[in-house]
């Protein structure tokens, strides 16, 4: 639309002529896309973007759409009829159309007030689970038809219902879905990182865009699923995708850039495809050979007359044995053939980077990395995190106010509600994969800021702007997840998690409250709320406080580094020392404070312990480690 129209002069002066015209960044503003967003669904039963609504000059809705044409076709509005003939009716009919807005916005307001209903019963997560086997591609992987979404939520949810369950199916779609991604050419597979979805359902074709987010949430995912299945693929991927991140996302001082546009001079994907012919000619003819063999480069292309690399119908056993080669040489010919590409690539135009830092997606940065480098053991990983953490904190945080941008020194906007949850996870991450007292403290702050200024003391849940926030047509509570997890599904995990670290008995009720606010949605739409659902199945898994103390740092460090390349996701891990114990929000844990014994281990659950465990091997034993 911006070419067709928003840059064409006849659309220009129409608009110019009629309306005032406001272009908004969604990802700076999402406070404002999502209501729009809401209405344009309203109103015509679907969303997406790029997202048009004309509004009073109250903010009142009255029509949308999403994309229009610069003219009318097949059924289709076109802009240079839509613009005149709703100026006309505005001008004859105003009261008309001033009722319409009326009566939309009303309907808005009326979607946050509902009544919070009980708790969310365990039937809904097993109807939410059910909907997914009924969705799954049992073929390429993924969930529906094209256009395929990763939905690493989704991935999280039922990662999490196999640990609950023992249901090997769950296990099972996880590892078909990142199996047919990683072979596909959503991966990519010369520079690593994901682009942000499939438009078929092979993952062949993606549309080349990559997004922070998506990056973040798939590293997070690839390492629960390494804890899970210790599959030693999942580990090299985690690796890509950080060599990735490091070299074309991450800024000098520590942040992370939102996305990577899909065009290169002008043409979709033109940067990552290949000829047959040019890859011959980069690499020596064997080389060339073997790769096109491997990764489907051919003279007519599998895209637009070019090839994007991918393994979909590879087998690489049967590519070294035509070559009569090991697997190990040829994996290692491969590796040495993406390496020349990758440097011949960077020789070309790149896309269009938008270097905007958003403090939300760069929280969801630091929680994976902070998540890898425990299930990898991977000191880089933790340094990234503890950079990412660093930046928000000393660049995005002013005179006690979080804000939710940062580019070219200059922060702005107020942060939403996405912004503390993401936060929130980010920090307790940190703090179990390093145990500083600051990262639990921050976590506090958080979920104090939280209750004050988003918090809805009436029906539960959490506002998705703030109380100083700018006036909008309505205050939304957003429960639904998008391409992101929603901040009321997010926050509901998160402060079950601290509560637990704290023993918070207040704030487990909260989260009670929180997720009855939404028991209505997630009872008719179960499959939409995936990551809230997550809290609620921790509430029935109830997990484990694990204690370890002792004076023996070597050994507490051999439980610990077992324990975390392990999948515990109802579980918290706490390491007893005296600094921590010694602080109020971690006074709860003092008894368990071992001074005589080399080692111990206390298991606790819902905050009842057994008897400690002295002897290391009996400890592993005793957590099936």
């Amino acid at each position: 639309m911006e070419r067709e129209s928003f840059e064409d002069q006849e659309v220009a002066d129409l608009l110019n002529k009629y309306f005032v015209s406001i272009k908004v960044d969604r990802e700076e503003r999402p406070d404002i896309d999502s209501i729009y967003m809401t209405v344009c669904q309203m109103l015509t039963g679907q969303g997406g973007w790029p997202l048009n609504v004309f509004l009073t000059p109250d903010q009142k809705p009255f029509y949308a759409g999403t994309y229009f044409p610069k003219t009318s076709h097949y059924g289709r509005p076109g802009m240079m009829d839509v613009l005149p003939q709703l100026h006309e009716k505005y001008q004859q009919e105003r009261e008309n159309m001033e009722n319409i807005a009326d009566k939309i916005t009303m309907s808005l307001k009326e979607r946050s007030t509902v009544e919070a209903g009980t708790e969310i019963s365990e039937n809904v997560i097993h109807k939410a689970y059910q909907e997914i086997v009924q969705n799954f591609d049992g073929i390429y992987g993924g969930f529906g038809q094209a256009p395929k979404f990763p939905m690493p939520h989704q991935l999280m949810f039922l990662l999490r219902y196999f640990h609950w369950t023992g249901t090997d199916m769950a296990l099972s779609m996880v590892e078909k879905t990142l199996e047919g991604m990683e072979k596909g050419g959503i991966y990519d597979h010369i520079g690593g990182g994901f682009a942000r979805y499939s438009t078929d359902n092979m993952w062949l074709v993606p549309h080349f865009e990559k997004m922070l987010y998506d990056n973040a949430l798939l590293l997070f995912v690839l390492a629960e699923s390494y804890q899970a299945t210790h599959n030693e693929n999942w580990k090299r991927i985690s690796y890509e995708v950080f060599e990735f991140l490091k070299r074309e996302m991450a800024s000098a001082d520590g942040g992370f850039y939102s996305a990577i546009d899909a065009d290169s001079e002008g043409i979709e994907g033109k940067y990552y495809v290949w000829s047959r012919t040019e890859v011959l000619n980069i690499l020596d003819f064997d080389l060339g050979e073997l790769f096109c063999e491997a990764y489907d480069i051919s003279d007519e292309g599998n895209f637009e007359g070019y090839s994007i690399p991918n393994l979909i119908q590879t087998n690489l056993e049967n590519v070294a044995n035509n070559k009569g080669m090991s697997m190990e040489d040829v994996l290692q010919k491969l590796d040495e053939a993406k390496a020349i590409l990758l440097k011949e690539r960077e020789k070309r135009i790149y896309p269009h980077l938008d270097d905007k830092i958003l403090t939300s997606w760069n929280a969801l940065m630091v929680a994976a990395f902070a998540k890898a480098g425990i299930a990898f053991q991977e000191p880089q990983f933790l340094d990234y995190a503890r950079k990412g953490i660093t930046f928000i904190d000393e660049k995005l945080w002013k005179n006690e106010q979080l804000y939710a941008r940062y580019r070219d020194g200059e922060v702005k906007f107020n942060a939403y509600l996405d912004d503390y949850a993401f936060m929130l996870w980010a920090y307790l991450e940190m703090y179990e994969a390093e145990h500083k007292l600051n990262d639990i403290q921050q976590a506090i702050k958080i979920k104090n800021k939280m209750f004050k200024e988003f918090w809805d003391d009436k029906s539960g849940g959490f506002y998705f702007t703030s109380t100083d926030a700018e006036t909008l047509i309505y205050r939304e509570k957003q429960g639904f997840d998008g391409a992101l997890p929603s901040g009321n599904s997010v926050a509901a995990l998160q402060l079950w998690r601290l509560a637990k670290f704290t023993e918070d008995m207040d704030l487990q009720e909260k989260v009670d409250k929180l997720l009855a606010s939404f028991e209505q949605d997630a009872s008719v739409y179960p499959h939409g709320m995936l990551y809230m659902l997550q809290a609620a199945m921790a509430k029935y898994a109830g997990g484990k406080e694990v204690v370890v103390s002792g004076t023996n740092d070597n050994n507490r460090k051999e439980f610990v580094t077992l324990y975390q390349s392990n999948y515990h996701p109802f579980d918290i891990l706490m390491i007893a020392d005296m600094e921590k114990l010694n602080t109020k929000e971690l006074q709860v844990w003092k008894d368990k404070l071992d001074e005589k014994h080399d080692f111990a281990l206390y298991v606790c659950e819902q905050y009842s312990c057994k008897n400690p465990i002295y002897n290391v091997e009996e400890a592993k034993t005793s957590m099936n480690l």
